[in-house]
């Protein structure tokens, strides 16, 4: 039975994989950052309490462990850090501990198109720890994976205003995927040896599709407004020149990736209209 490290596990792919990994039988032990997080884990063979950012707190983590699944990035911690200090140096942190203890390999969970995208804020940090990763020796997969279905719900909440707003002719495709499918694949990933694989969900969709579903599933008409390109941009240059990275961080990135198509290999069986659908309190 192999030993499997989760870093990141409270986060929404995190807490898939635990379940999925729980469920086909592996051992588990997860990091968390503070005692009262045992309470979101009801199945887990053993905690570690540290912060990947304080490297003596997570000292020997990795021991007895076979493979490494690390989500480990910022999304809305609040506490000061920048993406460098949690999205680089605290996986930096983790994979110098996998190294030491011998771990026979390591999971990075990283995002679609995010070795084409360095410039972005929240990709420089990310992309600095992948080549680091792939230049230690350790068997290593990198995932990257298109949206998850969580991020979809900016959908649902202009859906239930009545109106759905797109940026440009709403027509670049992406195939966002459920953390349960994900979690699936990247134990697969890691089984088959796979060293970088983009992934996504079973239904490609235009962005006017998935404005549509979101629309259908609160029951209103569909409404889309298409906005013209370059407000988007002006939205990235003044978050960019008036807020911090940390702030302006995420909001670059979503806005930069409604601009191109984002489609990765296809995989799982959840749909995202179900998703939308399960989401909606009529």
């Amino acid at each position: 039975m192999k030993k499997v490290l989760v870093a990141g596990a409270t986060g929404y792919l995190g807490q898939n994989l635990v379940k999925e990994l729980k469920r086909q039988g592996f051992w588990v032990r997860v990091l968390i950052r503070y005692e009262d997080q045992r309470s979101k884990f009801e199945d887990v063979d053993d905690f570690h309490i540290g912060q990947v950012t304080e490297k003596d707190t997570i000292e020997g983590v990795t021991k007895d462990i076979d493979w490494v699944f690390t989500t480990i990035g910022i999304t809305r911690q609040k506490d000061g850090l920048t993406y460098m200090d949690v999205d680089y140096k605290g996986n930096s942190n983790l994979l110098e501990e996998a190294l030491n203890n011998r771990v026979e390999s390591f999971l990075y969970v990283s995002a679609i198109n995010g070795d084409k995208l360095r410039h972005l804020k929240i990709f420089e940090a990310k992309e600095k720890f992948v080549d680091e990763l792939k230049a230690s020796g350790l068997n290593y997969t990198v995932m990257r994976p298109n949206g998850f279905f969580s991020d979809m719900k900016d959908f649902l909440e202009m859906a239930q205003r009545g109106k759905v707003y797109l940026f440009g002719d709403g027509e670049k495709k992406l195939n966002p995927i459920h953390g349960e499918d994900l979690a699936k694949a990247c134990i697969n990933a890691v089984l088959e040896g796979l060293k970088e694989y983009t992934v996504g969900g079973d239904d490609v969709l235009t962005q006017n599709e998935i404005a549509a579903l979101a629309l259908k599933a609160w029951g209103k008409p569909i409404k889309i407004v298409h906005l013209q390109d370059w407000i988007r941009r002006l939205i990235i240059w003044s978050l960019r020149t008036f807020t911090s990275s940390k702030t302006y961080g995420p909001f670059e990135f979503f806005l930069t990736a409604m601009s191109m198509d984002n489609i990765a290999h296809q995989n799982g069986s959840k749909r995202l209209a179900e998703f939308f659908d399960s989401q909606v309190i009529q």
